[in-house]
């Protein structure tokens, strides 16, 4: 019989929860209620209503209907909840989940996939800007060609396992007042594979993998940042018993460039004048990520102005368009001068007059400008 208890209340989860977090109520839940586990009366009928809780929040379209309607719009939609023994509860979690909620095996030999292995590789900024491919070398383990994977030595065949009879599972029958219940663990006499090697295979002594040394071509796209990581699917370890391989995920490392700051899409660069040239104006040379540009500077700039080159930064990545290059000038002020050069220096600011050193702005906004 249907239960009418609040299916959010029974699992213990909020009503805006998501599938992984009812997904993990209700394991944790059947783990604490299972009748070999829990001996209160009532054990048998929380354990009930909590699955039949499960069977409509895990269903995006019964969850919808529940949520609009309650109970009433299920029954009106025709949802009737799953009747079982509560012995047979093994094979309810395995169409759940696939798996043993209970920490047995799954029947007979089981595909493992593979671990996933990590990379490091280091690039310049100027080909972070571009994008690079990167041979990255590696060691992974890879399928024997030997026995193709099942680690048996090719022709021989292996036996079936007599103690759990080929389901790589042992059931343990109980009995109380609710009934007959079932535990289920992996046989430990063949690892839950349900078969038994006698002759393993001499190339990778059973193990069904060999190690071996991989170059693997990346594609790093242009404007990654340092740090972040590349992932290539289906590169990693090989599976255990034919499951699929696990992945590389390849970190990338941006050495740091001399002659810029990046900040996000933009970079940072330094001009540097001496105070003629500041005073009369000057054309200079500047490094660029596209190699050295010309940059016209006026009459009168002052040490602290940023001169942006529109497109000149970091490309956006997997985006479209450029970051800028803000360009910091930077006027060099003698530390040494001769007599001649005093004397000068004398006669030149004995004929300035006010508007020789008229200010625009102040320090602070100067600075604001560099980060703006």
């Amino acid at each position: 019989m249907s239960t009418d208890r609040d299916y959010y209340e029974l699992l213990g989860v909020a009503r805006d929860a998501d599938d992984a977090t009812i997904k993990k109520a209700f394991r944790r839940l059947a783990r604490e209620l299972h009748p070999d586990v829990s001996d209160e009366p009532e054990t048998e009928i929380r354990f009930r209503e909590m699955t039949e809780a499960y069977e409509v929040l895990s269903s995006s379209e019964r969850r919808a209907l529940y949520d609009r309607y309650g109970h009433a719009g299920l029954r009106s939609g025709g949802f009737t909840p799953t009747h079982f023994d509560v012995g047979g509860l093994n094979d309810l979690f395995a169409a759940f989940f696939g798996d043993d909620v209970f920490g047995g095996g799954t029947r007979g030999a089981a595909q493992q996939r593979g671990a996933d292995l990590g990379a490091e590789i280091a690039i310049e900024l100027v080909e972070a800007a571009r994008g690079k491919k990167v041979e990255v070398p590696f060691e992974v383990a890879i399928t024997c060609k030997a026995c193709g994977g099942d680690g048996v030595e090719p022709g021989t065949e292996p036996l079936t396992c007599p103690r759990c009879e080929g389901s790589g599972r042992l059931h343990q029958v109980s009995r109380s007042l609710f009934g007959e219940f079932v535990r289920a663990q992996t046989c430990p006499d063949c690892r839950g594979r349900g078969q038994i090697v006698e002759h393993p295979c001499g190339e990778c002594r059973g193990a069904g993998r060999v190690s071996e040394t991989k170059t693997l071509d990346v594609d790093v796209p242009a404007g990654i940042h340092d740090g972040q990581r590349i992932r290539v699917s289906g590169e990693g370890h090989a599976g255990a018993l034919g499951g699929r391989a696990g992945d590389v995920y390849v970190l990338v490392r941006v050495n740091p460039d001399p002659r810029f700051v990046r900040e996000g899409n933009d970079i940072y660069s330094q001009v540097d004048l001496t105070i003629v040239e500041a005073a009369l104006g000057a054309t200079m040379t500047v490094e660029t990520l596209d190699g050295a540009t010309e940059l016209e500077l006026p009459a009168g700039v002052q040490p602290g102005e940023v001169r942006v080159l529109r497109g000149k930064g970091m490309p956006v990545l997997q985006g479209f368009g450029r970051g800028d290059q803000r360009v910091l000038v930077n006027v060099s002020v003698p530390r040494r001068v001769s007599d001649e050069q005093r004397r000068l220096l004398e006669e030149f600011e004995a004929a300035s007059d006010e508007q020789t050193y008229r200010h625009d702005e102040g320090f602070f906004e100067k600075l604001k400008s560099a980060f703006r």
